[in-house]
């Protein structure tokens, strides 16, 4: 439930910060004014006894959040791979929470395995060991099968995890509410739509039969990608809690010492993460949207090889195209161009200046160009972008969210295995080459046939569907009601007609 019980969840979660002792590690990272730290102290010294305690052993950002629960957990994955946003020592504190959490026991998990399966654990693996890695939803153990010696992963959900989520999530939901109520002029963001955005894609990483199917396809799109590899998934040993899939044989991208050892290149590495990142969201509308270090492994050939896919990004076509010439407009320094986009996706409100708008885009790129390379971020043109963006009335757009703030954590990543990595010169080859697959003349012909297709299908239908159309407004407006909604809507079912055969046609010609 959302209602106002929710408060005590919200002053508990500042009063765990400070009792253990991540709030003023947080307020230090951000180099936060006295003001801020004033407030922070006043709301959150006197309720210090309702904190949680928390692992006393863990740092204490760590320490707070795997108290808090999941969703709070969540958070600190994010922000563990973004050393230029929270400092070094910060990043390093939380970056344990991508695959070393505290495990639940392993007579659970059996449980779990042997329910899910329907027959013992031993009848199904003849190795099966204590858990490899835990993290906020689910741990992994590695196991040997008894069919045919293979090495697999096994993945297996923390019990309750469902219903702590949701707990988690209901205070949100309290809070974008408040701050919908006392702060009008956030409506803009949307934080009640991004929630829900956000919802549904971690309430869909707590079925693992959706997480293997997503699997499958991005194995499907991904399997001509030159220095890429995905763990095959065993299907008949994966149900609702529990999924199975190769071992993945590798050095975690995380681990640059032992990269370092290995001989591996880590800015050719950091280059090609980000550049297959690109490729996925441009090229196939699919991507995988939880790509930090504990998600990624590197072969011993060099290959990355990415798992666990309980999050995947998913963008239509026309988002993409859009996404990819504003990326492109900046790499080019063309922010007339930029402006355009933003206007013709309707991003931005018609009744605004698009010169005024080109203008405040130059001056969020030019700074960024005058940087060093280890000074360039994709988290500081987002930011910068998102301020200009407030200043002419555009609302969040809630399908980029995903996209925009996994692009933060591979940026992130890259930047982890090479601090001097430029992300503009990495990205503008994949974003060139889909801007020429895209919005040139191949695409024209593509959207002909695809708009072909369609007419094809639904060509002999046409007629039945507008007279039954047609019929239904007719029989509405006899009630005395409807008959100017009933020339409204034959005026606009004319319209579209006519516009749809018109363009057709002026292609065609």
């Amino acid at each position: 439930m959302r209602g106002p019980h929710n408060i005590f969840r919200l002053i508990r979660t500042g009063a765990t910060l400070e009792r253990t002792g991540a709030m003023n590690v947080i307020l230090d990272a951000y180099n936060a004014p006295w003001g801020v730290r004033l407030a922070a102290k006043i709301l959150g010294w006197p309720f210090q006894w309702l904190g949680y305690k928390g692992d006393p052993n863990m740092p204490p950002a760590t320490r707070a959040l795997t108290a808090l629960g999941p969703a709070y957990i969540k958070f600190g994955q994010i922000l563990s791979t973004r050393p230029d946003v929270v400092g070094d020592e910060l990043a390093v504190q939380m970056r344990v929470l991508q695959d070393k959490l505290p495990p639940f026991p392993m007579e659970k998990a059996r449980e779990m395995i042997e329910a899910e399966l329907e027959q013992p654990l031993e009848a199904v693996f003849s190795i099966f060991s204590e858990p490899v890695a835990a993290a906020s939803i689910a741990q992994v153990h590695r196991a040997t099968l008894v069919s045919d010696g293979a090495d697999v992963a096994v993945k297996v959900l923390r019990p309750g995890i469902e219903k702590a989520f949701r707990r988690d999530i209901d205070a949100f939901y309290f809070a974008a509410r408040m701050i919908e109520i006392l702060a009008p002029g956030a409506r803009r963001l949307r934080p009640l739509d991004v929630i829900a955005h956000f919802e549904g894609v971690v309430m869909g990483e707590l079925d693992l039969r959706l997480e293997s199917s997503a699997a499958g396809e991005f194995a499907a799109n991904t399997k001509s990608d030159a220095g890429f590899q995905l763990p095959k998934i065993n299907w008949n040993l994966s149900r609702k809690n529990v999924m199975t899939m190769d071992w993945a044989e590798g050095i975690s991208a995380g681990d640059n010492a032992a990269l370092d050892a290995a001989g591996h290149d880590r800015k050719q590495i950091g280059e090609r993460i980000l550049q297959l990142f690109l490729s996925h969201a441009l090229r196939d509308g699919f991507f995988h949207a939880d790509l930090h270090q504990g998600n990624i492994k590197v072969a011993a050939n060099g290959d990355v090889i990415a798992y666990d896919f309980g999050i995947m990004g998913r963008i239509d076509e026309y988002t993409r195209r859009v996404y990819a010439e504003i990326l492109f407009g900046f790499i080019r320094r063309d922010y007339k161009r930029v402006a355009e986009v933003h206007f013709e996706a309707g991003y931005v409100p018609a009744d605004k200046d698009v010169d005024e708008f080109a203008r405040a885009l130059r001056a969020v790129g030019e700074p960024i160009f005058g940087m060093d390379a280890t000074q360039i971020s994709m988290g500081r043109v987002l930011t910068y972008l998102f301020d200009v963006t407030e200043q002419f009335g555009m609302e969040t757009r809630t399908e980029l969210i995903l996209l925009q703030r996994t692009m933060v954590v591979v940026e992130g990543v890259a930047r982890s295995l090479h601090p001097q990595i430029n992300i503009w010169e990495v990205a503008h080859p994949i974003v060139e080459d889909y801007i020429k697959q895209s919005i040139g003349p191949k695409a024209l012909i593509k959207d002909l046939l695809k708009t072909a297709r369609v007419l094809s299908r639904f060509g002999p239908k046409l007629p039945q569907l507008a007279e039954a159309a047609l019929i239904r407004t007719y029989n509405t407006s006899q009630q005395g009601s409807a008959t100017q909604g009933f020339k409204k809507r034959s005026i606009f079912l004319a319209l579209i007609g006519g516009a749809a055969l018109g363009w057709l046609a002026a292609q065609l010609i």
